[in-house]
């Protein structure tokens, strides 16, 4: 199974207020290992950053007008995710700004979903970890995933920790399904693990003389502090079967 692990970084929050990607950035899993294929980009938004969104990812204007636009590595980047599953944190986010984009592109291919596969681990993580903070820093966190150069957002440094969180948060599973109550988890191999029995031997271990009188002891004294429910049995069968014999000899 090939998935990619995708992050974006934009110009601000929403995309109808005109606001768009500056960084894409790629790291592909196949079959639960990372590989070294990386797809990683910076974009010409052609307009300003948010001063918000700076403070965030720190990407300066000056920088990001030396860079391709988004029309011009539109192509490369949907060769590349085509057919994989997208492992995408808070993906609602990302795949507004990539399907904004791709909206403005002259020659509409489609949206993000009609070529990939999509896994919001947003998602997955508020299932395994409900009422819990679910951030990649605290995910980083719970799952001991070293996000010490992550001073400032970077699409992907972001994608590379959430590779490592992902296969973590998954880990020995290999089908997750967040349409259930809980998330489905099969484990790699099952194995039926049966004990021979045969040859064995019950050991019966009695009580000793000792310890048959200490137990006696202990009874009594509880005895004599109240009288236990089995011994108010006893008398209530033996006061039931005097009564019956007395009626039989009347």
């Amino acid at each position: 199974m090939r998935q990619i692990v995708l992050d974006t970084e934009t110009t601000g929050l929403e995309p109808a207020a005109g606001h768009r990607v500056i960084e894409i950035g790629c790291v592909e899993i196949v079959n639960r290992r990372p590989t070294q294929n990386r797809f990683h980009r910076y974009i010409n938004p052609e307009r300003e950053v948010d001063r918000g969104a700076l403070e965030v990812h720190g990407i300066e204007n000056e920088f990001l007008a030396t860079q391709p636009k988004f029309a011009e590595v539109a192509h490369e980047f949907l060769e590349f995710v085509k057919g994989a599953e997208l492992v995408i944190h808070n993906a609602d986010f990302d795949v507004e700004f990539l399907n904004h984009e791709l909206r403005r592109l002259p020659a509409v291919p489609g949206e993000i979903r009609d070529c990939c596969g999509v896994l919001d681990t947003l998602a997955l993580a508020r299932r395994l970890h409900p009422g819990q903070r679910n951030s990649l820093d605290a995910l980083a966190k719970r799952y001991s995933v070293d996000n010490s150069k992550r001073e400032l957002h970077g699409a992907l440094l972001d994608a590379q920790i959430l590779a490592d969180i992902y296969l973590a948060m998954t880990g020995g599973q290999v089908s997750l399904s967040l349409d259930s109550d809980a998330a489905r988890v099969a484990t790699v191999e099952e194995r039926d693990v049966r004990i021979d029995r045969n040859g064995l031997e019950l050991v019966i271990v009695r009580a000793t003389a000792e310890e048959e009188a200490a137990h006696l002891g202990m009874l009594g004294v509880m005895a004599k502090r109240a009288e236990p429910i089995w011994r108010q049995l006893e008398l209530l069968d033996a006061a039931q079967a005097a009564s019956v014999e007395g009626g039989a000899d009347a």
